[in-house]
């Protein structure tokens, strides 16, 4: 689609400088703009950019001083940044406003499906499962048996919704995603052999949550795996069953949690972090990169680093001090010489 610079002023509530009735049909960056694309420039690192770039129209700050001719036509708004952020969703929302049921798909006769919703090719709606109004299930998703997906929310191609889970409204889940796989439940015997201990719970998901690609969360053995309002996943997340995320919470890529344990509301889970089952953790905590736990958190809003885990700033400090180990080393062998050698002296 084509807009022109007056459209996006009007948008934006900026002022057109330039050339009014310009079109761009794409965005692009700075450095990369080209015919037809439009940019901005928030960052004064760039500018250099603005007075090169070929890109038709670029969002400025109201305040930003020109020092050299600009060929592109300008709009100027109150914060740049934030005016290009409206644009990113106005575009997103374009790209991905599908609709209507595409075949071959299969969607079972006792299911339910809203009104204004979206069915790639290839999916599958499985019994009694229900698809909320404005709902989008992208091309090759599974959603099974008594499944419930709720208003606006979005299935990316190839995600996997197991028997009996909730989805809340506003739901995004990246394609490669699995809800509801078995737990890891495996009771051991006496020759050394286990039994598989069936899973027969489920996962909840509430509203306005994002999970990332290839995001695992297992089904409880009973009860559900509950991930709370506006919780955001990143891709390759590993979340046991039983497991109960608080609300607002973040968790970066490649983070396991184990089963049963409890994380707060507004926690910071950082990428690499593993924690053990059966624990609390305190409401805001903060984990860094690679940090493991293997013990609740009760104090809310601290930071903690380092495995086994130990306060962020005592983590700093001892991370310090593990870089010097080879020059502590290198001394500490001359000491044992020098005293090797005045023992000697001795005798």
């Amino acid at each position: 689609m084509q807009f022109t610079a007056q459209e996006i002023s009007l948008l934006l509530n900026g002022t057109v400088e330039g050339d009014d009735a310009v079109t761009v049909d794409k965005l692009a960056k700075i450095e990369d703009g080209t015919t037809g694309s439009l940019s901005f420039l928030a960052n004064p690192k760039y500018e250099q950019f603005l007075y090169t770039t070929d890109a038709s129209v670029v969002i400025i700050n109201n305040d930003q001083q020109l020092t050299a001719p600009v060929k592109a036509t300008l709009i100027r708004v109150a914060n740049a940044y934030s005016a290009f952020s409206i644009l990113l969703e106005r575009y997103n929302t374009i790209k991905l406003n599908k609709k209507g049921i595409e075949q071959p798909c299969f969607i079972h006769p006792s299911a339910q499906v809203g009104n204004d919703v979206y069915i790639g090719a290839f999916a599958y709606i499985g019994p009694g499962a229900k698809v909320g109004d404005n709902s989008k299930i992208y091309p090759n998703t599974y959603v099974a048996d008594n499944v419930t997906i709720g208003k606006n929310a979005t299935l990316f191609a190839g995600v996997k919704i197991y028997f009996d889970c909730v989805l809340g409204d506003n739901v995004i889940i990246h394609a490669g995603a699995v809800i509801g796989s078995d737990g890891f439940g495996f009771a051991p015997n006496p020759d050394g052999t286990y039994n598989k201990i069936s899973q027969i719970g489920n996962v909840i998901i509430e509203d306005d949550v994002e999970i990332g690609a290839n995001t695992t969360i297992d089904r409880a053995t009973m009860g559900s795996t509950i991930i709370h309002k506006g919780v955001k996943i990143d891709n390759l997340v590993q979340i046991a069953h039983n497991a109960e995320v608080g609300s607002h919470t973040v968790i970066a890529g490649q983070a396991g949690i184990s089963g049963s344990t409890k994380i707060g509301k507004n926690a910071v889970i950082g990428g690499q972090v593993g924690i053990s089952g059966h624990l609390d953790i305190a409401n805001g905590t903060q984990l860094s990169a690679q940090t493991g736990i293997n013990s609740s958190i009760t104090e809310e809003g601290k930071a903690w680093g380092g495995t086994p885990y130990m306060p962020f700033k005592d983590y700093l400090r001892a991370h310090a001090k593990l870089r010097k180990l080879p020059e502590l080393d290198r001394k500490v062998y001359e000491l044992e010489k020098l005293i090797e050698e005045l023992r000697k002296g001795d005798h």
